[in-house]
């Protein structure tokens, strides 16, 4: 755990010759403990040269050497003006890489679901943006390059209104298609859940995208498929809360209307299945459904209500989250296992043995949190390549690493939970992932030449997104012909502060790879 008397201080760590530059600010109102109507945000970095990124500050409580060690790709919320709201992705040793920050801290410009895909045979970032409100979003999927620039937009299409796309789950296949989600309101006879027969159901729809025409060329709709009857989210209780909600707020919606419909079903995981059917994940049914990709049939059912297999010891789960199959067959996903933030029963991430002959499905790993945490909405269960396991918990700001078999090897903090009820923010992550990544950012090196805290003349240079940079390389000069090279520093962190030796009317810094190639070279803006 962080001190929190230095994390406190205005200015944390600037030091020079490529060290940490980049500051633990915490804005305080006033000195002392914060109340409850004044807690303190989440202590973040500041540079010099990106003044508007303010990425988390991450608390790695428990490391291993079994770790992967890839990038971890994390879209945090504070719901607050610092840390920075958006697409982050973090080293091993949980330093900000890069860091794309939503343009308004509201829910009209979320980022969700950063990861790394693979289109037309190269590696892609891909992430929603839009707005989300009652755990739903309409906008689009981002597809971006490896310097970051876009390269595809991706949203809904055919009868359903462009900018639909849903947040919770992008998979692009080897087709160039990708699977979406989308959720529709629309006007439906409640009676056999006990309400009107001129009510509004939240319909959710899954869309295969042509990402390179936008043509659909596959459609599936839960209401025309499964019955009201199978929903766990009890129509009178969400019908109790919208009344609640009502009487303290006169502007909340009514129940069940078009703003606020009854969302029986819930879809949050669209991933292929081994024989190309499609396995879907709906939080409100507690169950996963396996389509036929031509008909949309559902196949089968595995858990929920009248589950279609047996389930063994311990497989029951509920409210999950990401099932999909792994590559020995098994299936994986995140078991919430509770709809209640204050809950006693502690989220996990489960691996299944699914029988399809025999119908049976039993327990073979239970990926297990290092003290109860209750995940109650969102998270992910992620296989990597070497065949650990990772676990984005959520509504808990963790992400961890496990063994296949279940033995913890890591596990990482990244919001108020890591520093106590004095801090607000909350910083969940709808999901974490591990990836390897390169990336080498189209603009070039911000630079800034100022003095340091001691008043000595000092360089500071960071490149947003840059995988490969080794070294920085500093160079002087009358102009650019006669400048020569003064120092170079390892880079160490997001941003690496040099000093500088003497004034000169020309400054510029060279980015390095491993090999002492340069890559870009970046001179301080006008």
């Amino acid at each position: 755990m962080h001190d929190l008397a230095q994390l406190n201080r205005t200015a944390v760590g600037r030091t020079l010759a490529g060290s940490v530059v980049g500051a633990l600010i915490v804005s305080l109102a006033a000195c002392g403990t914060a109340d409850e109507d004044d807690k303190l945000p989440v202590p973040h970095h500041s540079y010099v040269t990106r003044p508007d990124l303010t990425p988390p500050v991450v608390d790695v409580r428990e490391d291993s050497d079994q770790a992967s060690g890839g990038y971890t790709f994390l879209t945090p919320n504070f719901d607050s003006e610092s840390p920075s709201d958006g697409g982050l992705i973090l080293d091993a040793a949980g330093e900000p890489v890069w860091l794309e920050p939503a343009e308004d801290d509201d829910l009209d410009d979320d980022i969700f679901d950063l990861r790394v895909q693979e289109y037309q045979g190269e590696p892609v970032l891909t992430y929603f943006q839009g707005s989300s409100r009652e755990g739903r979003g309409n906008g689009d999927i981002l597809i971006l390059d490896q310097s970051y620039e876009e390269i595809a937009r991706v949203t809904t299409g055919g009868d359903l209104e462009a900018g639909n796309a849903d947040f919770h789950d992008t998979v692009i296949t080897p087709e160039g298609t990708m699977l979406l989600g989308a959720y529709v309101p629309v006007e439906y006879d409640l009676t056999e859940v006990g309400g009107p027969a001129d009510g509004w159901v939240e319909d959710a729809v899954i869309q295969e995208i042509d990402i390179a025409t936008g043509e659909v060329l596959f459609e599936w709709s839960a209401i025309d498929r499964i019955p009201l009857t199978e929903s766990m989210a009890d129509y009178e209780d969400e019908a109790k809360s919208a009344e609640e909600e009502a009487e303290e707020d006169d502007d909340a919606p009514g129940f069940p209307t078009e703003e606020n419909p009854y969302d029986y079903f819930h879809i949050n995981s669209i991933t292929e299945d081994d024989d190309g059917a499609l396995l879907v994940s709906a939080r409100h049914t507690h169950a996963v459904y396996k389509l036929d990709r031509t008909s949309g049939e559902v196949e089968w059912k595995l858990g929920g209500e009248d589950s279609d297999f047996e389930m063994g010891d311990g497989a029951v789960f509920s409210w999950q989250h990401d099932a999909k199959r792994a590559p020995d067959g098994t299936l994986t996903l995140l078991d919430n296992h509770s709809h209640d933030p204050d809950a006693d029963e502690s989220s996990r991430g489960l691996r299944l043995e699914v029988d399809e002959a025999a119908m049976t499905a039993e327990v073979v790993t239970e990926y297990l949190p290092p003290e109860e945490r209750v995940g109650f909405a969102m998270a992910n269960a992620q296989e990597l390549d070497n065949g650990n396991m990772l676990i984005g918990w959520g509504m808990a700001p963790l992400y961890s690493e496990y063994t296949n078999d279940g033995e913890l090897l890591r596990d990482v903090c990244h919001g108020a939970k890591c520093y106590g009820d004095d801090y607000d923010g909350n910083g969940t992550s709808y999901r974490a992932y591990t990836f390897e990544w390169e990336g080498t950012p189209s603009t070039p090196p911000d630079v800034v030449v100022q003095d340091d805290d001691d008043g000595e003349p000092t360089v500071y240079v960071s490149w947003n997104g840059a995988t490969e940079v080794a070294q920085w390389r500093l160079v002087t000069g009358e102009d650019e012909a006669g400048a020569t090279e003064q120092a170079v520093v390892d880079r160490e962190s997001f941003e690496t502060a040099i000093p500088m030796p003497d004034d000169a009317p020309y400054v510029a810094v060279e980015a390095l790879d491993a090999e002492g190639d340069v890559l870009a070279t970046g001179t301080p803006a006008e």
